[in-house]
């Protein structure tokens, strides 16, 4: 019994020990599934879409006005974006963009079922792009800059200009749009009046004539023609869908052979930090026709199976694959890193939504861009917006366009102006030329 006496004393002695050790599972944090972080919303919030303008009801009594530049200041440009015509434009590119939600072009493929103003507006760029025929290109000597040959074509372009609007039955004749309408007497001078105004956009919207350039600003020309007509009542509500998926779209092969041919300089240019060199609104627009596509995603744009396919459908398809066939390199994210990004984006809501953001911000709020934009009666200057020096030259006319009246932010050329920049467009045909053929070359580390 003695000997179990020191035995005892130690377990004695090491239970203050056991109960002095903390108990660490109260310590450890507890083990939890990680919560997803919400992605960071854009703050900028999808502009509103106004309503589509409406037509002229009241034409016999309408003064028109040949129009002119007007924004020649930053002020100029505040008060155009405050202005009703702001929301005129706005309103009539998101509603042709509306119009062909979840549609793709095959949907009015039927010449048939066309009005006769469409299937006349077909006609007519079918000719426009039969006069690069009578204007072939200079021998370029491996230029990459503008063929010089493209004056000649903008001027013969502006010869049939009043032709193709009698074709549209903008003409006094006994037929002709005024008795449509009920006009006075005064129906030749007024109708004149009418075209010299219409005519005044579509001419631009084929370029520039002394920069030999084109860029988004003339596509935008080419949308407002086609609401002057609209607000002339020559096109009708019913006439949206086709207006894009047939005119439009006639519109962008007339201006891709147009590129090709005169290697047009792309106007105000970003490089491969802007979205496209030459045009905008197919994006805006194809991404409305993709809205609730069932099996395109936003990542199809790197299928070339999909985009051969699908290409002709849908305008956003169709202009990748323009895109990718006009580059020396092989891969968007090596000449159009925007676009690459934008295919993570989960749906084309978002790339919708996005287009609509970038056409408010990019191009109406933008004044390198907007300073050419020209007003008249159907899209009228706000009040108080400087009024362009008849004497000074006109860059809508064909005269030579000095630097005067361009505004700037101070901190050096704008896009309007400085180094020229080379087509990348020309820069392919001229490889193509010296006998470079028809492969783009991969970047080494691709």
């Amino acid at each position: 019994m003695a000997s179990n006496g020191p035995l005892k004393s130690q377990a004695a002695s090491a239970s203050p020990q056991i109960s002095s050790i903390p108990n660490l599972k109260d310590r450890l944090p507890k083990l939890e599934p990680r919560k997803r972080r919400t992605p960071p919303s854009n703050p900028t919030p999808v502009p509103a879409t106004p309503a589509v303008p409406e037509q002229l009801q009241d034409i016999p009594g309408w003064t028109f006005k040949v129009p002119s530049r007007r924004i020649l200041s930053k002020r100029d440009h505040e008060l155009f974006l405050a202005s009703p015509s702001y929301n005129t434009i706005v309103g009539w590119v998101f509603g042709l963009a509306d119009a062909v939600a979840d549609t793709p072009c095959s949907a009015v493929a039927n010449d048939a079922d066309l009005s006769e103003a469409a299937r006349t507006l077909l006609s007519i760029l079918d000719e426009a792009e039969s006069l690069t025929q009578q204007s072939p290109p200079d021998e370029q000597g491996g230029s990459r800059f503008g063929n010089k040959a493209f004056r000649g074509f903008l001027d013969l372009v502006r010869e049939r200009a009043d032709g193709w609007h009698k074709r549209l039955g903008l003409d006094a004749a006994a037929d002709g749009w005024h008795k449509r309408l009920g006009l006075d007497a005064a129906a030749d001078e007024r109708t004149a009046a009418a075209v010299a105004e219409a005519s005044a956009y579509l001419t631009q919207s084929f370029g520039n004539r002394n920069r030999i350039d084109y860029g988004s600003g003339h596509e935008l020309n080419f949308a407002i023609w086609l609401l002057c007509l609209y607000r002339l009542r020559v096109l009708q509500p019913t006439d949206l869908r086709a207006l894009v998926l047939r005119v439009f779209a006639r519109y962008l092969r007339l201006m891709r052979a147009v590129q090709m041919l005169y290697y047009l300089e792309p106007a105000g240019s970003h490089g491969v930090w802007g979205l496209d060199d030459y045009q905008f609104l197919p994006f805006l627009f194809g991404a409305a026709q993709l809205l609730h596509h069932p099996y395109i995603t936003p990542r199809a744009i790197h299928q070339d199976l999909t985009l051969e396919e699908a290409g002709a459908d849908y305008l956003y398809l169709g202009q990748v694959n323009f895109v990718n066939s006009t580059k020396t390199v092989k891969g968007l994210r090596w000449h159009s890193p925007m676009l690459d990004d934008i295919s993570s984006a989960k749906s084309w809501a978002k790339i919708d939504g996005g287009m609509r953001r970038m056409f408010v911000a990019e191009i109406l709020g933008k004044l390198p861009v907007m300073q050419h934009f020209l007003f008249g009666s159907m899209v009228p200057a706000a009040e108080g917006m400087s009024e362009e020096d008849p004497d000074a030259a006109h860059d809508h006319d064909g005269h030579e366009e000095g630097h005067e009246g361009h505004g700037h932010d101070g901190k050096g050329w704008d896009d309007c102006c400085g180094i020229k920049v080379p087509s990348s467009i020309a820069a392919a045909q001229e490889i193509k030329k010296m006998g470079g053929g028809d492969s783009l070359r991969r970047i080494p580390f691709d």
